[in-house]
């Protein structure tokens, strides 16, 4: 990915593929036309021909034996006819695939309990990971392949076809010789990937080769070219049976449950998903080393210690190291750019579903773009725009008269409390009368303050206005008090001679605004006071950096007053830890009421934090003024002695709150964009559509397929491939974006649809296979294991070579691939013979297929599937180190040698259809 842009090595392999399967294709046509040497007449498949059939939609193309001229032209025809709808059916399973990513992608919260009775919530995935890849993924990969064979039997009156069955196996073939040779060989060079879950791995892959071993059973051994209902059920019934073993496995019951499990989160999600715990020593499985030790394998004794592990947060702390790795490395960037640089390397990171990997390969083979950088960009565009957008205050066209602010504070000796009373929107022009009036709170008109009322009036132009209310002083010690000042009565001067009430006129020109009422608190100056904090408890958040604590002088203000303070750790620890240690004096001039402590706090930028420090104020004292001063003793006259009675019966104490806890939480902004970025990284917001408009605007844009990635998620310019891809399937795009959006009934809609356009597209395919196939004189049995198998799987070619690069380990690329070809048989072999059975017996005959080819063919892949396994197992010793990448000559032979067994299966396969070598 450096220089120039090589060739893309999953673009080459597949062009060489596809030339070899021409080279074989030929070369079974010169085959057929070479007298091959009599064999034993047990294989009914030589007997057949290649003359064209009426197909199930597409009808025989006359005259049935045309022309040299005209039969290239047909070939010519067919084939581009066969690609065309190869991509179409990759654009539709696109859509399909998408839905399952979002059904499947489906979560819900539970409240755990913790041992100390704390509760907590988090996030499940409903679908488990092992049940949803061998169900509806191997589904959604496989789909034309089992419904190609259920539609060609019963398209075909319930008679046995070749092109379904052996679809089925050369598929199989394909994806266990080619997509794994491939994916051995693209890892980086130094880097190597294992299947992590090795136990489910065992199952599936034993289930695949049983598979074909039980297909061959039914063939040749139970009932030699008959299949009965029950070996069609069976078959089918194998399906679930493998879903719960590879479940069991997953989920370690049964005997499992004696083995050492515990729970992970997925990567950058709060999804839990089970997984290994470490061993010391012994066999390796799973990514982990197994032992004896025994451990109950109950979920719920698990999850709590999950919860105390604090594994259900590892998708927090992994999306917390990115944002600081990125704030390192960027320290210019802004806040929302870091975010969405993070959130692209969490999606670029995150352990991915096979159906991500298809639908990706096949959105970049066809030029729709590589979704993760298109989805940041639409993202970071939807935040610029809601940034750029204005809020704009609406013009008012009511003057509203109100004070401001609402509540004052005065000396008892200031003489007198100045309210402020303002008048905003409206028409200044317009001269606006009011009324006030004090009003008795705890404080008393006569006594405390003067009683006071009148009218302020705002002149054209004038905004503030300002009122005085007197306060009376007295030698009493008192608590503070307080009493209100109220407006009303408010009036407009209409004409020079006219004022109106406000509520008289047509619309109101003018009204009281909020506050309507003043409080003024009186504070007692007549002693040293009571110092004390607001609240005994106060919350703050780690991100505040300098914390400003007020003390309150309060019940008097009289004379200088020092109050010590010092901070005392809690459960958050100084030092600069989780604050800085904090002491000193507080020093309260006379008459000063309030003051301010500063404290550091210490961001550590942690998703959840609860940790506890106290201030506390020491015993204050009083400041003897008469001691500062370097005077001689001499004797105080009689207004001193006063002074000095008064400072004795006042002196300062603590009042009620004279310790305070700080209680250091998250910074909530911090929480929310981690919480943001977690919601953000769901793979089926990226895949699904909400609206149709949004899937028309996708079809008909065409963006770069550069699986190139960085850390800052840019898109770049298509390349001439991406148009002419785009141009090409543009088509099938704007059709297929018909389909409803994977938001309607959770992606159930577009499941149900996307598999019935797939089933109608797959019998179009069989019927271009098969008159492609009789046209240049090719069985159908060989036109599905050359043509329709490699057709139908270069989506899952280039979707398992971008998992083995990208994932951390092999499971998406290999793992899928075994559950896939076990899938196939249960599901198209099984469905189509058990139905065809069914039907055959109901008409009191027996279910005929002949062995012949198919079973050689079967036999053959499963010989050499079961060698292609043991040469991925061996791959696991430490001189190599897994079944994908490691040493370049190591690769190299691994991938040659799964490619020589692909030409291999494709040449027998072939040379026994046209009998020159002995079938069944």
């Amino acid at each position: 990915m450096e220089g120039s842009r090589p060739v893309k090595p999953g673009s080459s392999t597949c062009l060489w593929l596809g030339l070899v399967s021409v080279a074989v294709a030929f070369l079974c046509t010169e085959a057929r036309t070479t007298p091959s040497p009599p064999l034993s007449p047990g294989n009914e498949t030589c007997k057949g021909t290649s003359k064209c059939q009426s197909g199930i939609i597409l009808p025989i193309w006359y005259p049935e034996d045309p022309s040299m001229g005209d039969k290239i032209a047909r070939v010519i025809v067919y084939f581009v006819a066969l690609i065309y709808m190869f991509l179409g059916v990759s654009i539709i399973a696109d859509r399909f695939m998408a839905a399952i990513e979002v059904i499947t992608s489906q979560e819900k919260e539970i409240v755990i309990k913790r041992p100390n009775g704390e509760t907590t919530t988090t996030t499940i995935r409903i679908w488990n990971e092992t049940v949803s890849n061998l169900t509806l993924m191997a589904l959604g990969s496989s789909a034309p392949e089992i419904l190609l064979s259920v539609i060609e039997v019963c398209g075909h009156e319930f008679k046995a076809g070749e092109l379904g069955p052996s679809t089925i196996v050369g598929s199989a073939a394909f994806n266990m010789f080619v997509i794994i040779g491939l994916c051995v060989s693209v890892i980086p060079q130094g880097e190597v990937r294992k299947v992590k879950h090795l136990r489910v791995f065992f199952v599936t892959a034993g289930w695949s080769i049983f598979a074909y071993i039980w297909l061959y059973m039914i063939l040749a051994v139970f009932s030699p070219n008959e299949v009965h209902i029950w070996e069609g059920l069976v078959t089918l019934a194998f399906f679930p049976i493998c879903v719960v073993l590879a479940w069991v496995a997953d989920r370690r019951l049964l005997f499992y449950k004696f083995m050492h499990k515990k729970y992970r989160a997925e990567k950058h999600r709060q999804v839990i998903i089970e997984t290994e715990t470490e061993r010391s020593k012994g066999i390796e499985m799973d990514g982990k080393m197994v032992n004896s030790h025994f451990m109950d394998g109950g979920a719920g004794s698990n999850l709590i210690g999950l919860i105390e592990n604090k594994e259900v947060d590892e998708s927090r702390r992994d999306m917390i190291r990115i944002l600081k790795d990125l704030k390192q490395k960027h320290p210019e960037k802004e806040l929302d750019q870091l975010v969405e640089m993070a959130n692209y390397y969490a999606l670029s990171h995150q352990q991915k579903s096979r159906a991500f990997y298809r639908i990706q390969a096949t959105r970049m083979m066809t030029g729709a773009g590589n979704i993760l950088k298109k989805h940041v960009a639409e993202q970071a565009k939807k935040s610029a725009s809601v940034q750029e957008v204005h809020v704009e205050e609406p013009e008012e066209y009511v003057s509203r008269i109100a004070f401001e602010p609402a509540a004052y504070q005065c000396l008892e000796n200031c003489g007198a409390a100045i309210l402020t009373i303002t008048r905003k929107g409206g028409d200044i022009n317009k001269t606006i009368y009011v009324d006030y009036k004090t009003e008795d709170g705890s404080a008393n008109a006569g006594a405390d303050y003067e009683f006071t009322e009148g009218t302020v009036v705002f002149k054209p132009g004038e905004m503030i206005k300002e009122i005085n209310i007197g306060i009376i002083d007295d030698d009493i010690f008192e608590e503070d008090e307080h009493f209100f000042v109220r407006l009303g009565n408010l009036r407009v001067l209409e004409t020079e001679d006219e004022v109106l009430s406000a509520n008289s006129l047509p619309y109101p020109k003018a009204m009281l605004g909020f506050p309507a009422v003043a409080t003024v608190t009186i504070l007692d100056d007549d002693h040293s006071g009571i110092f004390t904090f607001e609240s005994n408890s106060v919350h703050v958040s780690e991100s505040i950096g300098i914390m400003e604590v007020k003390v309150l002088r309060t019940s008097g203000a009289r004379g200088t007053v020092i109050v010590p303070y010092r901070t005392v750790e809690g459960l958050a620890k100084g030092g600069g830890e989780d604050f800085e240690d904090t002491y000193g004096e507080l020093e309260f001039k006379n008459d000063e009421t309030c003051k301010y402590i500063h404290v550091k706090v210490i961001d550590d930028e942690e998703y959840e934090k609860n940790k506890n420090f106290f201030l506390e104020l020491a015993e204050p004292r009083m400041v003897d003024m008469s001691l500062q001063k370097d005077v001689p003793e001499r004797k105080l006259t009689s207004d001193e002695e006063e002074a000095k009675r008064i400072a004795e019966m006042g002196k300062p104490v603590l009042g009620e709150h004279s310790k305070l806890e700080v209680i250091i939480e998250e910074s909530y902004e911090f929480k929310s964009t981690v919480d943001k970025l977690i919601k953000k990284t769901n793979l089926a917001l990226v895949v699904g559509t909400n609206s149709w408009r949004d899937q028309f605007m996708e079809a008909i844009t065409v963006s770069a397929g550069d699986e190139d990635e960085d850390d800052t998620g840019e898109e770049r310019l298509p390349s001439c491939f991406d148009y002419v891809m785009h141009f090409l399937t543009v088509f099938w795009k704007v059709l297929f974006a018909c389909v409803p959006p994977t938001d309607y009934m959770n992606g159930w809609a577009c499941f149900i649809i996307s598999i019935i356009i797939i089933g109608l597209l797959t019998a179009v395919i069989g019927d271009l296979a098969s008159h492609f196939g009789c046209t240049i004189g090719l069985k159908d049995s060989v036109t599905a294991v050359v043509f329709v198998a490699l057709g139908t799987s270069v989506p899952d070619t280039f979707a398992s070579k971008v998992a083995a690069v990208q994932d951390t380990y092999a499971d998406a690329s290999i793992g899928n691939v075994t559950g896939s070809n076990a899938v196939n048989v249960f599901l198209g072999i099984g469905m189509a013979w058990s139905v065809a059975a069914i039907y055959w017996q109901m008409k009191g005959k027996t279910f005929v297929v002949e062995a012949g080819s198919l079973a050689f063919s079967v036999t053959l892949f499963t010989i050499f599937a079961f060698l292609a396994i043991s040469v991925l197992l061996y791959r696991r010793r430490a001189h190599i180190g897994g079944e994908l990448g490691g040493p370049r000559g190591h690769r190299l032979a691994t991938s040659g040698f799964f490619f020589s067994l692909w030409f291999l299966y494709i040449l027998f396969s072939s040379l026994e259809a046209y009998c020159h070598i002995e079938g069944f």
